[in-house]
C-alpha cells in the first residue's frame, strides 16, 4: 500500500466519523499540513469519493461538510482491505523475527553460562 492510500484511507475515515471537520482540523488530526490535507481532498473529490455541501455555520459563515459517495464507501472498504492485509503480513513478519531475537539470546545465554562454569 503506498503513503498516499494510506493518506486516502485516513482522511475517508475522518470524513465519515465527522463530515463538518475542516480541513485545517483534519490536518491537525492527521498529522499533516493543510496543503497535503487540500490536494487529498481535491483527489478524493475529483474521484467521485467524496463530495462537499455547503451550509451556513451558526455564526452565518459558509462552511463544508464532505460526504464520502456510494463509491467511496466501496473504495474505503478496498482500501481497508488492503491496509489489513499489509498489516497482517507485517505482523506475521515481526513474530518471526521476534522468536529468532528471543532463540539467539537463550542460544547466548547457554553459551555464558558454559563458559562462566569452565
Amino acid at each position: 500500500m503506498t503513503p498516499q492510500s494510506e493518506t486516502h484511507l485516513k482522511v475517508l475515515r475522518e470524513i465519515e466519523a465527522n463530515p463538518e471537520i475542516t480541513q485545517r482540523e483534519l490536518a491537525q488530526q492527521l498529522g499533516v499540513s493543510l496543503g497535503k490535507v487540500n490536494y487529498c481532498l481535491k483527489a478524493l473529490i475529483d474521484r467521485g469519493w467524496v463530495k462537499v455541501n455547503n451550509f451556513r455555520s451558526s455564526n452565518n459563515k459558509v462552511a463544508y461538510a464532505y460526504l464520502l459517495t456510494p463509491y467511496g464507501l466501496e473504495e474505503k472498504a478496498r482500501i481497508t482491505m488492503r491496509f489489513l492485509k499489509q498489516r497482517m503480513h507485517e505482523y506475521e513478519t515481526i513474530k518471526i523475527e521476534i522468536k529468532e531475537l528471543q532463540d539467539e539470546i537463550k542460544a547466548q545465554k547457554k553459551e555464558y553460562r558454559s563458559h562462566d562454569g569452565a
